[in-house]
């Protein structure tokens, strides 16, 4: 639980999360846990669905979710960004109690919060065991790009840029 003890996302030694966000190109240049703040720069950012660090998404009390859900919507309502894009097949199905319009597992979603799209990618964690390789993660990670690439172009002159909120969970290999 490594992030929570240095206060950055994905900030555990094996986690592949920042390794995968520049290897698909959602990053023009590698980034460590460290800097996570500058997730902006490449209209992307991050944000917790709770603020206490768990192994997994499925430890997360009914209550601790509730309030992260209700928390998350609130944000979501406010910056009203384009995409929010689940890191977690889990946490994705508990925020929605499943997918109310689309299939289970990660990729675009017919989900929309806010009028915002919905994109799910594999919780990049070395215990994601239906996702456990660089390049089985590494897929999904490149068809987000490919899904934010035409919409990215076609803001990229515009006065209101793509803003992307990634709503996660922290846990052991973050």
């Amino acid at each position: 639980m490594r992030s929570e003890a240095v206060g950055h996302h994905f900030a555990g030694p094996g986690n592949p999360f920042w390794r995968l966000l520049h290897a698909s190109g959602l990053t023009p240049e590698p980034l460590t846990y460290a800097d996570d703040r500058r997730l902006p720069e490449f209209k992307l950012s991050l944000t917790n669905l709770c603020p206490r660090a768990s192994r997994s998404a499925s430890e997360l009390t009914p209550d601790e979710f509730k309030r992260g859900k209700r928390r998350l919507d609130q944000k979501i309502r406010r910056l009203r960004p384009e995409w929010v894009v689940f890191v977690g097949v889990t946490l994705y199905e508990r925020f929605f109690g499943r997918s109310r319009l689309g299939g289970g597992g990660p990729g675009l979603k017919p989900d929309q919060i806010h009028q915002a799209r919905v994109f799910v990618l594999p919780n990049p964690s070395g215990l994601n065991a239906s996702f456990p390789s660089f390049a089985a993660k590494l897929v999904w990670f490149e068809r987000l790009r490919d899904t934010l690439q035409p919409l990215a172009a076609a803001t990229a002159s515009s006065a209101h840029p793509v803003r992307t909120v990634s709503a996660r969970n922290l846990d052991l290999g973050s």
